[in-house]
């Protein structure tokens, strides 16, 4: 059983959110078997940042839904996307 590395794209929904709060929300809402791997930040425009967190989870989790559903349900989320995925 192998691993998967996604890299995901965390809008907030303003540039007001403090995105070290969101991000520990973030990482409370992971389910089990999931870990956050590393937070790259990305300047989206007007002041607004993208948080890019890199989730690893098992191969066998299904791909990165229960993620998404996960990240989505956040307060302060406007919406998430896959970026990347890739096996490791």
């Amino acid at each position: 059983m192998g691993k998967v590395a996604a890299r995901m794209k965390v809008m907030p929904q303003s540039p007001d959110v403090d995105l070290d709060d969101l991000q520990d929300r973030l990482e409370n809402s992971l389910p089990e078997g999931a870990k956050i791997n590393r937070v790259d930040r990305e300047n989206v425009a007007f002041g607004l940042i993208a948080l890019m967190p890199t989730v690893i989870v098992p191969d066998d989790a299904g791909g990165t839904e229960a993620i998404e559903e996960a990240f989505s349900d956040v307060d302060g989320v406007e919406s998430v996307a896959v970026d990347e995925v890739g096996r490791i």
